[in-house]
């Protein structure tokens, strides 16, 4: 099989109803390339949906020009044209013929292309792409709005593997041996039977060892084949040590040849009810964080360097683990999962056939728009949950599959007569009669029936996987009968459930599948065997789910949009990471109030200190020495915080923290007051070796995109006092945005300046050879980078 992909489109924000013609001129059009996000190309609006990011959507038009030559099958075989996310409600043509559509913005999709390609006149291809994303109200969170992830061809001989024909299932595995299947379904043009010799080969990608099977098979339209290869002494996938094979099969015939590869791994996981989570037989806590697709500027067309980049600082917090919420994303963040060995839950839907109410002036003000996926839940779930399944199956890295997100939320718009006031998570504030028993609202009970059928179609589609869903109120559904439905109990913000409800259901494994930042939730955890691990809300910050404006997007995360830790990554990171920490934080001091929550803290040291100072010392060592302008201060746990915590009357020179484990400092960290800044630093990110070499070997390839990390200096070299707007151009390449990760920041993303976010931002930049980025500050020399 060849592959291409089509990166290279041209756009239009009009909506002409003739531009799906094959001769329609197209001359003016726009190019852009492929994944490609226009909502973030155009300036926020207060007007817009605050629960999208105030972002605008409406309809985009997309034609591409292929030259037909070369898509030209060997011996009568297909073409087939694979959309990986279109959002949303895409209508494809091609050189004028409608080949059909997809409502949801997050099904892979395809069509066979090969009978239109036999009429065609000339060897230009034309593919016309119709993308209506109007009713912005539609989402909860940002979604983007165009071609937003890769479009490919694909061109296989005549005798072939069907699509998603490739079932490749790990049997047992252990440190001395594994058994794995390769089941396949393969098909043929021919009007007759065709004798063919399978041979699969499966090649690990760390040492080139290889493992082969052969058998032979005679294909017509569609025949099913099933190989099992023993396997002495396996190199395993784990989060701990992701091993990676290449699975290539070829088929020999008579006059013919073809061959197909994709990446798998070799690994058993099994969630057990009263040990939780194990892999190859080795227990394992999953320490997850969820995931929007949004990356701020870059809207949903994220570059995989990208996501590489905030993967690798997840991964050095301690993260093993990630829930794509709430929808499928783009398969290169799964790939990338695969190579940094991440678990993952993937989740299907955030809603059923009933909307859920979207806040479009500010969370939970009233009233909501009721726009969503709710409207073709009908028409398309099946197809769109099995496309989600068919297309993850073979990933190691995918654990579970999550049949809804939250589908349980009271009043939201299911009720139930077992309770008079429904109160879940954020409801408080709710107005009452959104609170009380409504008969005329859908039954709950509806939800088992739904559940049941979901869970049926994902057995049927991949039987190795536990079916989970999240549930944001387990105080009524683990009695409706819609938990019963799922292998793994999935529960949001209910800690203080776990142990009475692992109790009523015995037979059950638990996960928390949403859960706050809290120390003692993740004690829920580490004190509960049962409990598979936890997934925090969110790992980065993301556009959308806005509170009001001009704020646009979620702080939830441990990361800002700009992809920098923030002070909770370093706390988390000190419960969650082997690696030694040491890292200080200052707050006022308020009397009788510990909460980590209630009241940020800073990096920053004021210079002339106006009261008590209250210390954070997160660390993980066995003791830490904290000394403040020299002098020693003692310092005490605080279980709430889950750190060391000292209040000191002023702050009189620099703060000093040692970490120490069995006597010996392993961490240090310094504060001191922070200077003016004098100068601009720009570093071009760029991933470790090891990381590096493990994204090519999987087949992933690098987009050309430059991420240029910005940060002020004083005088001493330190993170400088203050913030400056910074400008960006670029010279041979194109500037594709900065992002300081402030949400409250409203400045178009389209133009080529932002201000930095505690003295730092990030700059994107695509590059094809060689470049440069010149970046002014006022009152600072111009930084300038060369790429290439």
């Amino acid at each position: 099989m060849r592959t291409q992909s089509i990166d290279q489109w041209l756009f239009s924000r009009t909506d002409d109803p003739d531009a799906w013609a094959k001769g329609y001129a197209d001359g003016a059009w726009r190019p852009v390339t492929v994944p490609h996000d226009w909502s973030v190309e155009e300036p926020f609006e207060q007007s817009a949906s605050s629960g999208t990011g105030y972002l605008p959507g409406g309809v985009g038009w997309y034609r591409a020009h292929v030259p037909a030559a070369r898509l030209a099958p060997p011996d009568g075989g297909l073409v087939r044209l694979v959309f990986h996310g279109v959002y949303k409600r895409a209508d494809v043509w091609v050189n004028g013929y409608h080949v059909g559509g997809r409502a949801s913005g997050h099904a892979r999709f395809s069509f066979d292309l090969t009978e239109i390609l036999s009429y065609a006149t000339d060897d230009d291809l034309v593919i016309s792409v119709r993308v209506d994303h109007t009713d912005i109200s539609d989402s909860r969170w940002y979604n983007g709005s165009g071609i937003t992830r890769r479009v490919d061809l694909e061109v296989h001989p005549a005798v072939h593997v069907r699509e998603h024909g490739t079932v490749f299932t790990t049997v047992e595995a252990d440190a001395g041996a594994a058994v794995v299947r390769i089941a396949q379904r393969l098909g043929s043009v021919s009007a007759e039977p065709v004798a063919v010799h399978v041979r699969h080969t499966l090649t690990s990608l760390a040492t080139g060892r290889e493992h082969v099977v052969e058998l032979p098979a005679v294909v017509g339209a569609e025949t099913s084949t099933i190989a099992e290869l023993r396997i002495a002494d396996p190199e395993l996938w784990s989060d701990a040590d992701p091993r990676l094979h290449r699975l290539t099969t070829t088929l020999l015939w008579e006059g013919g040849r073809a061959e197909y590869s994709e990446t798998v791994g070799i690994r058993i996981i099994r969630f057990d009810a009263d040990q939780g989570f194990s892999v190859n037989g080795e227990p394992r806590t999953l320490k997850g964080v969820c995931l929007h697709e949004d990356a701020g500027t870059l809207g949903t067309a994220v570059p995989p360097e990208v996501w590489l980049r905030r993967l690798l600082t997840l991964k050095e917090m301690g993260a093993n683990a990630v829930r794509m919420a709430h929808n499928p994303h783009a398969p290169e963040l799964y790939a990338l999962c695969d190579v940094l060995g991440f678990y993952v839950i993937d989740e299907a839907f955030d809603e059923w056939e009933n909307a859920k109410n979207k806040w479009w002036q500010g969370h939970n003000v009233y009233p909501p728009r009721h726009q969503g996926y709710a409207a073709d839940f009908a028409d398309w779930h099946e197809r769109d949950l099995r496309a989600m399944v068919e297309a993850g199956r073979n990933r190691p890295s995918i654990i579970a599959w999550s049949i809804g997100n939250e589908i349980d939320y009271p009043n939201d718009p299911y009720a139930s007569p077992l309770f008079a006031e429904m109160t879940g998570n954020n409801d408080a504030n709710k107005p009452a009669q959104e609170r009380v028993y409504d008969p005329t609202r859908p039954d709950i009970r509806r939800l088992t029936t739904i559940a049941r059928s979901l869970a049926r179609i994902v057995r049927e589609s991949d039987p190795t996987r536990p079916v989970t869903l999240a549930a944001a109120f387990p105080e009524l559904s683990s009695r409706t009968g819609l938990l019963d439905q799922v292998d793994l109990i999935g529960y949001n913000y209910k800690e203080h459930l776990y142990g009475e409800d692992h109790e009523r259901f015995s037979g059950k494994p638990f996960v928390g599948s949403e859960n706050s930042h809290r120390h003692a939730d993740w004690l829920a955890v580490t004190r509960n065997d049962f409990v598979a691990g936890q997934f925090l809300w969110t790992g980065i910050d993301y556009l959308g789910e806005a509170h009001g404006w001009p704020i646009h997007g979620s702080g939830a995360g441990l990361m800002t949009l700009a992809g920098f830790p923030k002070d909770t990554w370093h706390l988390r990171r000190s419960w969650w990471s082997d690696e030694p920490v040491a890292h200080l934080v200052v707050r006022p001091h308020a009397e009788g109030e510990t909460s980590f929550w209630s009241h940020p803290v800073s990096r920053m040291l004021d210079t002339a200190p106006s009261g008590p100072t209250e210390i954070l010392c997160f660390a993980n060592g066995d003791a830490v020495r904290l000394t403040v302008g020299g002098d020693p201060v003692e310092t005490a746990w605080d279980e709430e915080i889950g750190c060391r915590r000292a209040v000191v009357p002023v702050i009189d020179g620099p703060l000093v923290l040692e970490v120490l484990r069995d006597g010996e400092v392993i961490a240090t960290d310094r504060l001191a007051p922070a200077g003016e800044p004098v100068r601009l630093d720009a570093v071009v990110w760029s991933a470790p070796a090891d990381a590096s070499s493990r994204f090519a070997a999987a087949g992933l390839a690098a987009s050309g995109v430059v991420q240029i990390e910005c940060t002020l200096r004083d005088g001493e070299g330190g993170i400088a006092r203050g913030d400056l707007l910074v400008e960006a151009s670029v010279e041979g390449g194109e500037l594709l945005g900065l992002e300081n990760g402030d949400l409250a920041d409203v400045t178009p993303y389209a133009l080529p300046r932002r201000r930095t976010l505690d003295a730092r931002l990030i700059v994107f930049v695509r590059a094809a050879g060689e470049a440069s980025v010149r970046l002014r500050a006022a009152g600072l020399e111009d930084a300038l980078v060369a790429i290439g």
